[in-house]
């Protein structure tokens, strides 16, 4: 058991906005994953992990760019999975690495990632795991610029449209299995 509000201090001041933004968005992840974890036990999630791995899934977003949720990193927020990634790897912690770097859409083909250009590394980042797909989902019901909203599966779905018919198929298929 790990305690992900504490690695999150590591890198984090939690005296900022950003601090507050972050954790506020991640428990909502995190309530939302544990909810569809408890109403499925079927599926053999590790409970556990969803919450730890919820909590943990955007801890890369402070060095990226995106001053309407208070980052002033330099990278590009396609970013901030992987960079998530490299600093849980970094902490010991290689399955909530994959969270962090594979939660982005509904994850990002090798074939999304070379034909949009995206500025990550080459290869296949979806969910693997069930922990990592419920968290995946449940990401996409919260914004970190409305906090304490959360979207219906429809708007949610529009909101992945930029990423494609692949992201779109995907979201409508967990929602099959997670609803």
């Amino acid at each position: 058991m790990i305690d992900p509000i504490a690695i999150i201090k590591k890198y984090y001041d939690e005296n900022s906005e950003l601090y507050h933004i972050l954790v506020t968005h991640s428990r909502e992840v995190a309530d939302k994953a544990l909810q569809i974890v408890d109403a499925h036990p079927e599926l053999g999630a590790d409970r556990q992990f969803v919450e730890e791995g919820a909590m943990l899934h955007d801890i890369g977003i402070f060095k990226t760019n995106a001053p309407g949720i208070c980052c002033v990193g330099d990278r590009p927020y396609i970013c901030h999975g992987t960079i998530g990634s490299e600093l849980l790897q970094a902490e010991g912690l290689p399955r909530h690495a994959l969270v962090a770097e594979r939660h982005t859409g509904t994850g990002l083909s090798l074939k999304q990632i070379i034909e949009q250009d995206l500025p990550i590394p080459h290869r296949d980042l979806r969910p693997v795991s069930i922990e990592e797909q419920i968290i995946c989902f449940a990401d996409k019901f919260f914004s970190k610029t409305h906090l304490g909203v959360e979207r219906d599966f429809a708007k949610s779905r529009s909101k992945l449209e930029k990423f494609g018919e692949e992201s779109l198929s995907q979201f409508d298929k967990w929602g099959k299995m997670f609803l």
